[in-house]
């Protein structure tokens, strides 16, 4: 009887473990924690996460057999540089790159943007607008948005709750925005300001249908910037 008791124990402390490993590392491969920062302590993901002290050691566990950290005795548990994975290998260096990565993005992002409208929480949100403020503060500087525009995507696949989206536009990396792709030959005399522009209304749009958590909306502006980003960034 005793051990039927226990059984169900276990398995609640298997799955918050489980879930703690997904925050966490969300937050390394997002680079929210960078290689060499610390952890927080144990008593602060403690109260963070409202978990026991036995969940949030299973957690660095798993995190340490993952490659992600390391703990040094007496001092703590810091992120480490990821070994090269021999796993997913994308060529994202081919002549057709722009238009192969962004329908390959078209059939995941969709989905991404679908499940972030469904199970997004207010804190994600927040950094989504903050994503999108810098990118229209940059663009209204004429400087290069990028990275804002990179963020805001990650942080949608973030809310998805499934590492396997966040892993998949991490390994894209910045490659996954077409215009670090589309040298001044094929661009011609096209305006990247006004191309900016042009997304950063497509980005509002999917921002507003997530905020709604209006899966159906989400899915529907997602397509639409792709496909229009593939128009106008794809060699005809």
């Amino acid at each position: 009887m005793q051990e039927d008791l226990e059984a169900p124990t276990r398995k609640r402390s298997h799955n918050l473990a489980h879930d703690l490993v997904e925050k966490l590392t969300q937050r390394i491969l997002l680079g929210q924690m960078l290689p060499g920062d610390k952890l927080p302590s144990e008593n602060t993901i403690v109260q963070e996460h409202g978990v026991s002290r036995t969940v949030v050691r299973e957690a660095i566990s798993k995190l340490q057999a993952s490659g992600l950290v390391e703990t040094r005795h007496g001092i703590g548990t810091f992120v480490i540089e990821r070994a090269p994975e021999q796993g997913l290998q994308l060529n994202v260096d081919t002549a057709l790159g722009v238009r192969s990565i962004l329908e390959l993005r078209m059939g995941l992002e969709t989905q991404a943007a679908a499940l972030a409208a469904t199970r997004r929480t207010d804190l994600q949100l927040a950094r989504m607008r903050e994503a999108l403020d810098d990118y229209q503060s940059l663009l209204a500087n004429n400087d290069s948005c990028v990275e804002a525009d990179r963020r805001f995507h990650l942080l949608i696949a973030e809310a998805t709750g499934n590492l396997c989206f966040t892993e998949i536009m991490q390994h894209l990396g910045s490659a996954m925005i077409p215009r670090t792709r589309v040298n001044a030959a094929e661009r011609g005399a096209v305006d990247l300001s006004k191309l900016g522009e042009l997304a950063n209304l497509e980005h509002e749009a999917i921002l507003n249908a997530i905020r709604r958590q209006d899966p159906d909306a989400a899915r529907a502006a997602m397509w639409l910037h792709l496909s229009n980003s593939r128009d106008r960034f794809s060699p005809s």
